[in-house]
């Protein structure tokens, strides 16, 4: 299928793209990566009177370190991140989370702050985000302002941003040197968008967890942290009990969809199967 009629626009800069979107009353989309939005516009699920591209915007694809936050700019590809040093070693999470995500083209094109901004439930980054307590920055009329991942993800494909904003930038605290973490994720297919997915960030002290952090992705309406898991962790270590309580309580703790890759049930025994996957996989000693 081919997309409706669109009017295309390529801004040089930020605030030119700002001006653009103001013209369409919250009628024009902003294309990124277009790993998500060009298929939609395609089966004609989104219909924009406009396209702002932001790929002709300089400066918006970087990676930097500032007192122990890694700075990455919205428009950074996923591919690039796959083989940037500093994120293997200040945010290996985030570096495990990109394995994950489709197939070779799709991490090409595609951007970290496009798959954000898209908020897809079963998207491996948002829940990557979520685990390390990130924040993005985006930029509106009214200025720049931040938004902790709390306040982000409001439900399917929807988030906090405002109409004419568009997020610049994503900050990711750099994980303790002594951090352990995994991803677990069951699909379909190898690269087919996860039916469940679980990630997790441990520091521990032996068989204590002085922090634990662990998200979802493809089981409900957003990613979410699984608190109730982590309160179990903190509280009573990373013994076998522990860790079988931490996963039931998982399982308890998420509002699963149901679709025609699983039912809400079948979501639900899977967050608990592979948080407790995920977690003795992060625990386990490393080659």
């Amino acid at each position: 299928m081919k997309p409706a009629k669109f009017e295309y626009h390529a801004p040089a800069s930020i605030e030119e793209a700002l001006v653009i979107l103001g013209r369409y009353d919250g009628e024009a989309r902003v294309l990124a990566g277009g790993q998500s939005l060009v298929p939609m516009m395609n089966f004609r699920l989104a219909t924009p009177k406009a396209i702002v591209d932001l790929n002709p915007i300089a400066g918006l694809s970087y990676i930097e370190e500032d007192d122990e936050v890694v700075r990455i700019g919205s428009m950074t590809r996923q591919r690039r991140l796959e083989f940037e040093p500093l994120v293997g070693a200040k945010l290996p999470l985030l570096h495990e989370g990109l394995r994950w995500i489709g197939h070779l083209p799709t991490r090409s094109r595609g951007t970290i702050g496009g798959s954000i901004a898209h908020a897809d439930p079963s998207a491996e980054i948002p829940m990557v985000l979520q685990a390390l307590e990130g924040e993005v920055v985006a930029r509106g009329p009214q200025g720049e302002r931040r938004i902790p991942v709390g306040d982000l993800f409001h439900a399917a494909l929807t988030t906090s941003l405002a109409p004419l904003e568009i997020i610049t930038e994503v900050r990711f605290p750099a994980m303790p040197a002594q951090a352990v973490y995994a991803v677990e994720e069951f699909a379909r297919r190898n690269g087919d968008f996860a039916v469940a997915a679980v990630a997790v960030v441990v520091v521990r002290d032996g068989d204590r967890c002085t922090k634990a952090r662990l998200a979802t992705a493809g089981v409900g309406p957003t990613s979410i942290r699984l608190r109730d898991a982590e309160a179990v962790l903190e509280q009573k270590g990373l013994t076998e009990d522990a860790i079988t309580e931490a996963a039931d309580k998982a399982a308890a703790q998420v509002d699963p969809v149901s679709d025609l890759n699983g039912s809400a049930e079948y979501r639900r025994h899977l967050t608990g199967v592979l948080t407790s996957r995920a977690i003795a996989k992060a625990i386990a000693p490393r080659a």
